[in-house]
């Protein structure tokens, strides 16, 4: 070779040597990324010394380019190399840093309670969804008709006052029981049906140790061709005895505007006697409002409150418990 290809040559070599050391002491794959660049790219030092190749005769250019492939090869085994083993690195260096020691004791995450009152809504409605009963509800918000008039209560009766119902400015009221979903649903379906509606009412009670101005109630009713109080008395039987055992029950004679005869329904616990719902065959009258046929069908209804039994079950003395949100309290259930 001449002088020219000789330097060329000569370059090349110093080339390669550099590359080397400086691959050799990259610290990261940013800093290999840019040795990459300095010596093969398209603006770097190998190309620089290619483009020179135009000088050389046309023997000298094949043993020369067979070189400079050589040595490009040389950089790039050099750089891939580095680059897998920085890679590897980092690779150890975050599994290291993530690593979990399975020796150490686990961070305790204490669990929640199902609040008392669910799962005492949970349990009646699963119950009577056994005795084939469809679960239904009701508006809060309600109007006249639905709350008071459909349910035969006369206008001058003492739940209409301003005293005992909370009213809206538009004229609807906050429901004061379930049994709106009662008219609701027999409007809508033809007989017979079995449903059972729990939800929230509203009544303008002082808060005390047994009232609560707001607070959840379950009615159930079955109205279909031959049913009597008879058959009232067998559901809530054995209702009473899913809930509380075999325990001692006795009906009460009372009074509800929506049914005739009424009782109340008491049950023997811890040597007391408590009372749990109030029932009754549905008043024809009833019927009439939702467009069945009183002389062809019957039906009984009863509706409870769910802060009742709850504090019955559990032996709770004060119904404000349900509602103070203490932790104490509700990590008992």
């Amino acid at each position: 070779m001449t002088d020219q290809p000789t330097n060329l040559v000569t370059q090349l070599e110093t080339l390669r040597q550099e590359a080397q050391t400086a691959i050799a002491a990259a610290d990261t794959l940013e800093r290999v990324e840019e040795l990459r660049v300095a010596y093969l790219g398209k603006k770097g030092q190998l190309s620089a010394i290619m483009r020179q190749m135009g000088q050389l005769s046309a023997e000298e250019r094949p043993q020369f380019g067979a070189i400079a492939n050589t040595v490009k090869e040389a950089v790039q085994a050099d750089l891939d190399e580095r680059r897998t083993k920085l890679q590897a690195d980092r690779l150890q260096a975050k599994l290291e840093s993530e690593t979990i020691d399975v020796t150490m004791p686990g961070v305790f995450r204490p669990l929640g309670h199902v609040h008392p009152l669910n799962s005492t809504t949970d349990r009646i409605i699963d119950i009577f969804v056994g005795l084939g009963y469809t679960v239904a509800t009701g508006p809060e918000i309600e109007t006249d008709y639905y709350n008071f008039e459909a349910l035969n209560f006369l206008p001058d009766h003492p739940a209409r006052d301003m005293q005992d119902t909370l009213y809206l400015p538009d004229g609807n009221l906050l429901r004061t029981h379930t049994s709106n979903g009662q008219i609701h649903y027999m409007e809508d379906n033809e007989p017979p049906v079995r449903i059972v509606v729990p939800g929230r009412c509203y009544r303008r009670d002082t808060v005390d140790a047994t009232h609560a101005a707001v607070f959840h109630q379950i009615e159930f009713f079955a109205v279909d061709e031959g049913i009597t109080f008879t058959d009232l008395k067998g559901t809530i039987q054995i209702f009473l005895q899913e809930m509380f055992g075999d325990v001692p029950i006795r009906f009460r004679a009372s009074y509800f505007p929506f049914t005739e005869p009424s009782a109340e329904v008491d049950v023997q616990w811890k040597g007391r006697w408590l009372e749990v719902m109030g029932c009754g065959a549905i008043d024809p009258n009833v019927l009439k409002a939702v467009g069945y046929d009183p002389e062809v069908y019957t039906g009984f209804a009863a509706g409870m409150g769910v802060e009742r039994l709850a504090m019955v079950l559990h032996q709770i003395d004060d119904i404000r418990r349900f509602y103070s949100s203490d932790l104490r309290f509700l990590r008992q259930f």
